[in-house]
């Protein structure tokens, strides 16, 4: 991390950490922020769905919520980018203040409830944006007052999928009171028919893939595996935030809404490792949760993950990070005899369950 880069920081978190959040996303628009451009060699270079990534470090969605700097994003470093939530109608989201972060476990709640400018201005940007090596996708939200939560993600998918590479199915979120609900197999059944419906109306069907909550229980997960198989999923994206508290130490772990960074990687990769078993890794996964290093994200891959996302820790590391991580990572897998991220997908996943 530059001297820059660490006065910048210091600079931010004196400061609302949601003001912090959107001077950011300004910064990276008005190219104050010094960029790598797209790393990849033949090592980092991931097929994942049919898409394929430079590297396989990604950008989580919701630093992006609204689609204004991907152009920026796509020359950060990451393999891929996902932007949104998206909703089918603006919503403001949930009373401030809603972001909190907790520096003293490297970590950050929040209870956004899926604050966006809603799928037409969404779409628009997504339109505008010019093709390049970093696939873009969208997260699919649904609005909170909503008479039917299943079709809006349908709604989304028709409207901006011509504009995207990948969607990602987001019944995960907390902040949402009662979508976590539409995880259950028989709702979520329901869900993804309609969602993949949608998909395949379109004129250039995309890859869809499913985020699921790091709280579910055994049997819940063995239902996602399958229902995930039988709706002809793309991939699992695991995971979302947490509502654990576990371990926390900073003033503000008691703030309700998602806990995200450090205190989630062990969580996280354990119901990661228990997904690629229970779908014998016939699923590409996802793996996010935690990840501050190269050596977590290789730990998530040796779990089961096929790609990684990042997110919470670029809040105290930077957006330098995500070139650390990426060049790190294909150190590791060099160190290892891995020819590829591919190859090491999956290789210490005993570990975890």
């Amino acid at each position: 991390m530059s001297v820059i880069e660490k006065a910048g920081l210091a600079l931010l978190h004196r400061i609302d950490p949601e003001r912090a959040h959107a001077l950011s996303l300004t910064a990276l628009r008005g190219g104050l922020v010094p960029l790598p451009g797209v790393i990849a060699s033949p090592r980092l270079e991931v097929r994942l769905a049919g898409l394929v990534l430079p590297n396989p470090v990604g950008l989580a969605a919701g630093y992006d919520k609204n689609a204004v700097a991907l152009a920026a994003l796509a020359r950060a470093g990451f393999g891929f980018v996902e932007t949104g939530a998206a909703t089918p109608r603006p919503q403001p989201g949930n009373p401030k203040p809603r972001l909190f972060r907790l520096a003293g476990d490297r970590a950050a709640i929040n209870r956004f409830g899926f604050n966006n400018d809603g799928m037409e201005p969404i779409g628009r940007r997504l339109a505008a944006r010019a093709p390049g090596p970093v696939p873009v996708g969208l997260n699919l939200g649904a609005n909170k007052d909503s008479a039917d939560r299943a079709q809006d993600f349908a709604r989304v998918l028709a409207h901006c999928g011509p504009h995207v590479d990948f969607v990602t199915v987001n019944v995960s979120s907390p902040n949402t009171e009662r979508l976590r609900d539409l995880q259950g197999a028989e709702a979520l059944s329901a869900l993804l028919s309609g969602v993949m419906a949608a998909r395949d109306a379109l004129a250039r069907p995309i890859p869809v893939f499913l985020k699921i909550a790091p709280d579910l229980a055994e049997t819940e997960l063995a239902d996602i595996a399958e229902v995930a198989r039988s709706a002809r999923l793309d991939a699992i994206v695991a995971t979302n935030t947490t509502l654990s508290r576990e371990g926390l130490t900073s003033p503000h772990a008691a703030e309700g809404g998602g806990l995200s960074g450090a205190p989630l990687f062990a969580r996280s990769t354990r119901v990661l490792a228990r997904l690629s078993e229970l779908t014998g890794g016939d699923l590409p996964l996802i793996g996010v949760g935690g990840i501050s290093s190269a050596e977590e994200a290789y730990a998530k891959i040796r779990a089961g993950a096929s790609a990684v996302q990042v997110y919470t820790a670029m809040v105290y590391e930077g957006i330098s990070l995500i070139p650390r991580i990426v060049r790190g990572l294909e150190a590791l897998l060099a160190r290892d005899g891995f020819a590829s991220v591919a190859e090491a997908v999956g290789t210490d996943r005993a570990r975890w369950l």
